[in-house]
C-alpha cells in the first residue's frame, strides 16, 4: 500500500460491510459510495431526494454489476425525517459497519432547518450528530465501525463556537456559520472518539476534508470561488476530494481520532495524508459543552 499516493484502489475488500452515506447522491459521497461497492460493499445512499438517490444507484450498477445498494430518504434539516430514517435503517440492518457523514451545504444565506436551527450548524453538525447518535448501538459491537465525519479547512476561517448566539439570530455571517459548523464536526469527533475509548467499543471516530474539490457544495459561494473550482490547476476532482473520506473509512493504519486531508498545497489537493487540525478544535471543555448542548438541541442521547 502507498503511503505517499493512497488511493482507491487501495481500499482493503469491503464484502460484508454495511456503509450508510449521507449525501450520496453527488459530488462526494456518490464518489465515495461507488469505491466501496466497488470494492464489495453494501452501500445505503443517504439522501434528502430519493428521485436522484436512485438515479446515482443507478449509475453505480451499471458501472458495477452485482453493486447491492440501497437508497433511503433523509432530510438532515428535519429531525422527523432523522427518526425516521434512523427507524428504517434499524428495522433493516442489524450491524452498521461504516457512517460517512458526509452530507452538507456551504455559504447559505441566512435560514433555518425545520426545527429552527441555523441552516448551516442544522445542517452540518446537528443533524448527523442526531443521526450518529441514532444508529450507534448497531455499530458498538462491531469489530472495526468506523463513523467517519467531513470536515473542512473552514474550520480554521472566523471560526469558533458561538454559545451566546449559537444560531446566528443577532447577526450572521455565512462564512463564520459555515466555519462554525465545520469545527463543531471536527469538536464531535474527537469526543465521540474520547466516549467510545473510555467505552472500550471497537468503532472509532474519524474526521477528513476534501481539500478544495469541484462540486456542488460551491453553488452559494461568491462568483469568483465558483470559476476557481472550475479551474483543473485549482481545485481537485470529486474522484481525488473523495480519497481522504475513504481512507479514513477503510485504511486498517487509521487510529481513533484521527484527521485526514489532502497532503498537497496548502491541503488543497493531493493525495490524503494525516492533517493537523486548529489548536482551537482540541479544546476539551469546549468539546464536551457542544456535546451538551447538541444532546439538548436534538434530544438525542448517546449510548456511550
Amino acid at each position: 500500500m502507498s503511503t505517499t499516493q493512497w488511493n482507491d484502489e487501495d481500499i482493503p475488500d469491503q464484502r460484508g460491510r454495511l456503509a450508510v452515506i449521507t449525501g450520496a447522491n453527488t459530488g462526494l459521497g456518490l464518489e465515495t459510495a461507488w469505491a466501496l461497492a466497488a470494492h464489495g460493499a453494501s452501500v445505503v445512499l443517504a439522501v434528502r431526494d430519493i428521485d436522484r438517490g436512485k438515479h446515482a444507484a443507478a449509475r453505480i450498477a451499471e458501472a458495477v454489476p452485482g453493486a447491492n445498494l440501497t437508497v433511503q430518504r433523509l432530510d438532515l434539516a428535519s429531525l422527523d425525517s432523522i427518526r425516521a430514517a434512523a427507524d428504517a435503517l434499524r428495522a433493516q440492518c442489524d450491524r452498521i459497519d461504516l457512517l460517512i457523514n458526509n452530507a452538507g451545504v456551504m455559504y447559505t444565506p441566512k435560514q433555518t432547518t425545520q426545527d429552527g436551527f441555523e441552516m448551516q450548524l442544522g445542517t452540518n453538525h446537528l443533524g448527523h450528530f442526531a443521526l450518529t447518535g441514532l444508529l450507534l448501538d448497531r455499530m458498538l459491537p462491531v469489530q472495526g465501525s468506523r463513523v467517519v465525519t467531513l470536515s473542512s479547512n473552514g474550520h480554521r476561517m472566523q471560526a469558533q463556537i458561538h454559545f451566546d448566539d449559537l444560531q446566528w439570530e443577532q447577526s450572521y455571517s455565512r462564512v463564520g456559520a459555515y466555519g462554525q459548523s465545520k469545527l463543531a464536526n471536527l469538536m464531535f469527533t474527537y469526543e465521540l472518539q474520547r466516549r467510545l475509548a473510555d467505552a472500550g467499543a471497537p468503532a472509532i471516530a474519524v474526521a477528513a476534508h476534501p481539500g478544495f474539490a469541484n462540486t456542488e457544495l460551491s453553488r452559494y459561494s461568491p462568483a469568483f470561488v465558483k470559476l476557481l473550482s472550475k479551474l483543473p490547476m485549482m481545485a481537485q476532482s470529486p474522484q481525488m476530494g473523495s480519497l481522504p473520506t475513504l481512507r479514513a473509512a477503510t485504511d486498517p493504519d487509521v487510529r481513533g481520532g484521527r484527521y485526514y486531508g489532502p497532503g498537497g498545497f496548502m491541503e488543497t489537493r493531493g493525495y490524503p495524508k494525516p492533517a493537523e487540525s486548529s489548536k482551537q478544535s482540541h479544546d476539551q471543555a469546549v468539546q464536551q459543552r457542544l456535546w451538551a448542548v447538541s444532546e439538548q438541541l436534538t434530544d438525542v442521547k448517546f449510548p456511550v
